[in-house]
C-alpha cells in the first residue's frame, strides 16, 4: 500500500501540470516517414491539385465524379525519461528541491506523450541505472512514473551519466521493476 502522503504528492503534480499540456504541450505533430504507417480517415470529393493515385475509383464510379482517399499518419513514439537522482536532486530553494522539479518537467512531458498516444519510459540514474522502467501507455503508468521519480532513495550518491543507458536483455545490473501505481 502507497501511503497516503505519496499519493497527495502525485495528485498535485498531476493537476499543477495537467494545464500546461492541455494548453502547451499537446500539439500535432507529423512522421516523417511516409508511406506504410498510414491508416485511412475518409473519402472526400476530389479537388484540383489532389494526386490522381489517391483516386477512389470504387467511389468514382457510383458517384459519378471523382474522389479522393485521404490518410492519417500513424505517429506513436517512445519517449525515455532519464532522471539523475543522485545526491544533488536534494539541492534546491525553500520551495522546491532540484528532484520535485524534475518530476514536474517528467510529468508534464510524460502527461503530454500519453495525450498523444505515445508510451512513456524511466530510467533513474545515478553513478548506476537505478532503476529501469520500460516503455508503457497509461495514466497509471505515468502516475507510478512521477512516484519513482519523487521518492526512488538511490544507492548512491554520486553522479555518472555515462552508465544512464537502458539495460540489454543479457541482464545489465539495473533494476527492472514492472510494478504498478
Amino acid at each position: 500500500m502507497i501511503p497516503k502522503e505519496i499519493i497527495k504528492k502525485i495528485r498535485q503534480i498531476e493537476l499543477k501540470t495537467n494545464r500546461l499540456v492541455t494548453e502547451s504541450l499537446a500539439g500535432h505533430y507529423h512522421s516523417v516517414f511516409k508511406g506504410q504507417g498510414m491508416n485511412f480517415e475518409e473519402v472526400r470529393e476530389y479537388q484540383p491539385g489532389d494526386e490522381v493515385r489517391s483516386i477512389d475509383w470504387n467511389v468514382t464510379a457510383k458517384m459519378n465524379q471523382p474522389f479522393v482517399k485521404k490518410f492519417v499518419e500513424e505517429r506513436e513514439l517512445t519517449v525515455m525519461l532519464v532522471v539523475d537522482v543522485s545526491g544533488s536532486g536534494l539541492f534546491g530553494s525553500v520551495d522546491y528541491s532540484k528532484r520535485e522539479l524534475a518530476a514536474e518537467i517528467a510529468s508534464i512531458l510524460a502527461f503530454s506523450a500519453i495525450r498523444n498516444n505515445d508510451k512513456v519510459g524511466l530510467i533513474l540514474f545515478s553513478d548506476q541505472v537505478e532503476i529501469f522502467i520500460p516503455p508503457r501507455k497509461g495514466k497509471k503508468h505515468v502516475l507510478r512514473v512521477i512516484r519513482d521519480v519523487l521518492f526512488h532513495e538511490p544507492k548512491s550518491t554520486r553522479t555518472t551519466m555515462n552508465n544512464a543507458r537502458i539495460p540489454d536483455s543479457r541482464g545489465d545490473p539495473a533494476r527492472h521493476r514492472g510494478d504498478s501505481v
